[in-house]
């Protein structure tokens, strides 16, 4: 049954663009993670709580994106080989300075943004609204989100510090 009022072959560009996010995601995730274990220094505490809000919220839009690919009755893709071939978000080494940490989270959002960008476009070419209304929230909070970071990211490296 067709409930969408969509062809599934028309879905296709859409589904491939929820299957990058969706991979993007997953290593975006796994980022946060290790950035939340291994922080250390004077900004410890803000950025520990913070990284936590950050891969807390990746979890749910993880969940989101796959359960939306689901909804066009398509798979999503669920192995995390798959995922690390798919992504252009590279692992991101555990070990470097919170300054550094921010950095390439903002970095992963960047490509995040992008690839939301793409998604968006080709939703909007099948009037595919669902899709749409789903990813234009996921962009207006990540966009905040890096606003946020780099404002502190400023803050740690302006020269009066």
């Amino acid at each position: 049954m067709n409930y969408l009022g969509i062809q599934s072959k028309n879905l296709k560009p859409v589904v491939d663009g929820l299957n990058l996010l969706l991979s993007n995601y997953q290593v975006y995730y796994q980022n946060l993670r290790a950035f939340h274990w291994n922080v250390e220094g004077q900004n410890f505490f803000e950025l520990h709580r913070v990284f936590e809000e950050l891969y807390n919220d990746a979890k749910i839009r993880i969940d989101d994106i796959a359960e939306r690919i689901l909804t066009l009755r398509h798979r999503p893709l669920s192995s995390m080989s798959a995922y690390l071939e798919k992504s252009k978000i590279d692992e991101a080494k555990s070990q470097m300075e919170d300054d550094q940490m921010v950095k390439t989270i903002l970095e992963n959002h960047r490509e995040l943004i992008l690839i939301m960008r793409g998604v968006l476009h080709e939703a909007g070419g099948v009037n595919d609204e669902g899709t749409i209304d789903l990813i234009a929230g996921f962009l207006g909070e990540i966009e905040k989100k890096s606003w946020m970071l780099d404002a502190w990211k400023s803050k740690v490296l302006s020269p009066q510090h």
